[in-house]
């Protein structure tokens, strides 16, 4: 009897990999984006009953760069299983991607069996080692029956506080392992408390430097977005009539026509942007991290400024800007707390209208040039065609600069695009996850040749997923922005900058089984551009655009926002 008892406990067991994928869907998951390998065949052969779809990306590094677009378009976190060893050691740029921008994601890395750790065994790398400085956490699964619970803290730690990447290293012998289905929501993490609801003192002293302030301006960036609070902001905005900034992850909080929008700050911002940054009197950041492509130079970066910077990661505040009044929370949360605060009156009217002036007297432009195409206009006639309706993601150069300074941004997550890392070949796999995402949604991807070449294998799962992505290529013949910075500050020498050689991209298209033009008449541009996008089902656009085109304004790395070139 107690041989027949413990016969039936046993067929109640399952097996790792089984388990992981029923936690995987108590957690929500909606889909994998991932590329089978030895370490993971056991984890494969139980999606092969389809318990959640796996995107099967042409290299791992796409399948994660597909996965931050997910991430980014929707807020849910994305989800990566790929093999071990070459597998693994291939989505180490994507992780840090995700890092630098706060994106969720949890990355499964298969393992070698336990008893072969340390000891070299094939393909074998030690992702824990290896990821530590690039993942918000990182686990390794010893014991079958703690996969519940790991992927339970897995994805609390991916999706609260400051959201980031955390892996799963998943030795084989879990994905055979049997053991009982016990799942639940559970999380028990009393080291990780993350503050989420700011100080009401600290609102407090921020409403009190507001109605002080003859200068004040608001900075916002992703952070906002990451706490679903554009609403919020939008309405603080426009209750007082800050004059506003905004980061590159930032572009779309506020749309791009609203009145106190002065543009985006920074390196390639605004004149009316950077100079406001220069001559506030109360700068008040709302999640951003003051990198050094918005503050180009710390140290005289808002000289006459009180510093208000609030921000859910406290380790951000005071790191790179001294900070007067630091609170730590929620973007939204924080927002709220304003909006309830009684309302006060600022006097500011005089500074509203200057940064007005100068928005209007300054704006971003360009020279047209007899028989070529200008970049800036390819973007530009984009938005037309579009309605400043689609997603836009971009790969990382100069058409991503001209993307954040032409395209009419009018939605949050409307922009997805790399930022602290900036990873060229993020583009054409990022533009996949987006559209997975928002099916029913338009989606246009601008990428230079540079980038194109590095992930462009992921044009083959386009006709698979029944994919309609409009991709702009904006083919200067060379890296452009390494181009810009060698003629501005290395006397011109164009050090291995300048592709001679290119591919047929026309003809890469056509062996991928997808649709393609080439245009290269200024003069017909706007046609050939409405016609393309006019084609259902994916689109390669090539438009040959000037090889001397630089993006401007610029601030030199290291200077004052003020010491802008290209501003007349």
């Amino acid at each position: 009897m107690e041989t027949i008892k413990q016969m039936n406990a046993e067929d109640k067991k399952i097996s790792g990999a089984n388990l992981l994928l029923d936690c995987l869907a108590n957690q929500g998951v909606e889909l994998i984006f991932g590329y089978p390998g030895g370490a993971v065949l056991p984890l494969y052969d139980a999606l092969y009953d389809e318990k959640i779809p796996n995107v099967l990306t042409r290299h791992e590094q796409g399948a994660v760069h597909a996965a931050e677009g997910y991430a980014k378009a929707t807020g849910k976190p994305g989800v990566v299983v790929v093999t071990s060893g070459p597998g693994a050691t291939n989505v180490v740029t994507g992780i840090a991607d995700a890092l630098g921008d706060s994106v969720p994601l949890v990355v499964i890395t298969g393992q070698v069996a336990t008893d072969g750790i340390g000891k070299d065994a094939f393909q074998e790398a030690d992702m824990l080692g290896i990821t530590l400085p690039i993942t918000k956490h990182n686990f390794q699964v010893r014991d079958v029956t703690e996969l519940p619970k790991i992927v339970n803290e897995a994805f609390h730690i991916a999706t609260t506080g400051r959201k980031g990447p955390v892996l799963i290293d998943l030795p084989k012998e879990m994905t055979i392992s049997k053991t009982f289905p016990k799942i639940d929501n559970v999380v028990k993490l009393d080291s990780y408390q993350p503050t989420v609801t700011p100080a009401v003192l600290q609102i407090e002293r921020l409403m009190g430097l507001l109605k002080k302030a003859k200068k004040p301006v608001l900075l916002i960036g992703a952070g906002v977005i990451a706490a679903e609070g554009a609403d919020e902001l939008r309405q603080f905005v426009e209750r007082y009539k800050i004059p506003t900034v905004c980061t590159l992850l930032g572009l779309g909080l506020l749309p791009h026509d609203h009145p106190q929008l002065l543009g985006m700050g920074g390196m390639h911002g605004t004149y009316a942007a950077n100079i406001a940054l220069m001559e506030t009197d109360l700068l008040i950041n709302i999640g951003s991290r003051f990198d050094d492509r918005l503050a180009c130079s710390p140290e005289s970066f808002a000289p006459y400024a009180k510093i208000v910077h609030i921000d859910i990661d406290s380790a951000e505040i005071g790191k790179v800007i001294t900070t007067d009044v630091p609170i730590v929370g929620d973007a939204r949360i924080a927002l709220e707390q304003l909006l309830a605060c009684d309302e006060i009156s600022i006097d500011c009217e005089a500074w509203r209208d200057l940064c007005q002036k100068r928005r209007a007297k300054y704006p971003l432009k360009y020279s047209f040039e007899s028989g070529v195409i200008k970049p800036q206009e390819v973007i530009e006639r984009v938005g037309e065609i579009t309605g400043g309706s689609s997603y836009v993601v971009t790969d990382v150069g100069q058409h991503q600069m001209w993307a954040a300074q032409f395209y009419p941004f009018n939605f949050p997550k409307q922009l997805i695009t790399s930022g602290g890392l900036g990873t060229m070949g993020y583009g054409i796999p990022a533009g996949i996850g987006v559209k997975i995402a928002k099916p029913e949604d338009s989606v246009v991807v601008f990428v230079g040749d540079g980038g194109f070449q590095m992930t462009n294998q992921e044009l083959a799962i386009l006709n698979l997923n029944n994919l309609d992505i409009k991709f702009v290529l904006l083919n200067n013949h060379s890296l452009g922005m390494v181009r810009q910075w060698q003629e501005t500050f290395f006397n011109q020498r164009r050090s291995r900058s300048v592709f001679d050689e290119q591919p047929d991209f026309m003809k890469l298209a056509e062996a991928y089984g997808i649709s393609s033009t080439k245009i290269s008449d200024p003069a017909t541009l706007s046609e050939d551009l409405a016609t393309a996008f006019s084609v259902k089902g994916p689109m390669l656009i090539e438009v040959v655009v000037s090889d001397k085109e630089h993006v401007l304004p610029m601030v030199p790395a290291g200077m004052p926002n003020d010491q802008m070139l290209g501003v007349d």
